[in-house]
C-alpha cells in the first residue's frame, strides 16, 4: 500500500512513518520544513528513522499547482494529512498564517487527492475544535464551532472542507482529533517537552493556570490509532484519539517531581486562547476501531525523560 504523509518530518509524522515502514508500507513524505520550530530538528527526525531521501518531497502545500503535481506523480492509495501550522499562542499573533497553512493547504491537498483518484484521506484535527467545555468527556458531536483561538478555528474550518470535498469526490475521508500528544521527540513548544528541557538545565518552569487539565496522549497510542483508522475507519467518520483521562497540572507536576526533586515552579494566570481542560470520550474509536490506549501518563513521562536525557543536544 502506497501512503503519502504530509508533515512527515514533524513529531507525529516521524513516529508514524517509522511504524508504517516497519510494517512494510511504501511511504512518501511531503514537508515544507516550516520554521515554526527548527528545520534542523525536523531533518534530525528523518535521520533518526533512516528515511530514504528519494521518498522525501519538499513542497509547500500552499502552492496549489505543485501540490496537485506531486499527488498526481505519486498516485498514493492513501494520504495522511498531518501538515499544519500548530500552536495556540502563535495563532493569536499571526492568525492569517493559519488561514494559509491550516485551511488553504488542506483545501489544496484534498482537491489534489480527489482529482488524482486517491481512495483514502485521513485529516489530523485537534481537540481545540471543542472550545472550552471543562468538566465532561467530549464526544465527537460536541464540537459546535465555538472555538477560542485562531488555531482552533482554522482546524474547525478545515474539517468542514474535508466533509465538502469528500462529498464532491466521493472519497473515503476520516477526521482524527488528537488530544495533547507527547513523547520522545515531542514538539519543543509543548508543555511536557518544554518542562523537561528546562528541568534538565535546572531552570524554573512556568505554569499558566494551576487548575488546568489536559488529556495527555502518548505518541505510540496516537500512531496506533491512526493505523487503526487507516484499516477500519468508517467512511466519513470523525474520531477522538486521546487517553480518555484528564491529568490536572498539579498531578503532572507530582509525576515530574520524583525525577526532578529540586523543581522550581512559577505560577501565572491563564493565557488567552488556552482552554481550561480537555477530556476525550474515546468510546466511538473503541467501538469502530478497537482503539485502546495502553500507555499511562506515568510510564509516558518516564519514557520521555529517559529519551531527553539521552538526547539533550536535540532539545
Amino acid at each position: 500500500m502506497k501512503i503519502v504523509i504530509t508533515g512527515g518530518a514533524g513529531f507525529i509524522g516521524m513516529h508514524l512513518t517509522q511504524s508504517l515502514m516497519n510494517k512494510g508500507y511504501q511511504v512518501s513524505i511531503i514537508d515544507c520544513f516550516h520554521t515554526y520550530y527548527s528545520t534542523d530538528r525536523k531533518k534530525q527526525h528523518l535521520k533518526e528513522i533512516q528515511f530514504p531521501a528519494r521518498d522525501l518531497y519538499e513542497v509547500d502545500l500552499i502552492d496549489r499547482e505543485k501540490t496537485k503535481a506531486i499527488i498526481h506523480k505519486l498516485k498514493p492509495d492513501a494520504v495522511i494529512h498531518l501538515a499544519a501550522l500548530p500552536g495556540v499562542a502563535y495563532s493569536l499573533e499571526e492568525p492569517l498564517k493559519y488561514v494559509d497553512y491550516d485551511i488553504k493547504a488542506t483545501i489544496n491537498i484534498i482537491e489534489a487527492c480527489g482529482e488524482a483518484g486517491v481512495k483514502r484521506l485521513l485529516f489530523a484535527s485537534s481537540s481545540s475544535v471543542y472550545g472550552d467545555k471543562p468538566g465532561r468527556a467530549l464526544k465527537e458531536e460536541d464540537a459546535d464551532g465555538m472555538t477560542i483561538s485562531p488555531y482552533a478555528a482554522s482546524k474547525w474550518s478545515a474539517e468542514s472542507f474535508c466533509h465538502m470535498y469528500a462529498h464532491m469526490f466521493d472519497m473515503h475521508v476520516n477526521i482524527l482529533r488528537f488530544f495533547t500528544v507527547y513523547g520522545p521527540w515531542g514538539r519543543p513548544d509543548m508543555a511536557i517537552p518544554k518542562f523537561i528541557s528546562k528541568l534538565l538545565k535546572n531552570e524554573s518552569i512556568s505554569i499558566f493556570g494551576s487548575d488546568s487539565g489536559r488529556d495527555y496522549t502518548y505518541i505510540d497510542d496516537i500512531v496506533h490509532g491512526i493505523q487503526l483508522t487507516l484499516q477500519k475507519g468508517k467512511r466519513g467518520e470523525t474520531y477522538n484519539l486521546g487517553s480518555g483521562r484528564v491529568v490536572k497540572m498539579t498531578s503532572l507536576l507530582e509525576i515530574l517531581r520524583p525525577h526532578f526533586p529540586e523543581m522550581n515552579v512559577h505560577y501565572d494566570t491563564y493565557r488567552m486562547g488556552d482552554v481550561i481542560s480537555t477530556h476525550s470520550d474515546i468510546s466511538k474509536a473503541e467501538l469502530h476501531l478497537g482503539y485502546s490506549p495502553t500507555t499511562t501518563i506515568e510510564d509516558g513521562i518516564g519514557n520521555t525523560i529517559l529519551w531527553a536525557k539521552q538526547n539533550e543536544k536535540h532539545l
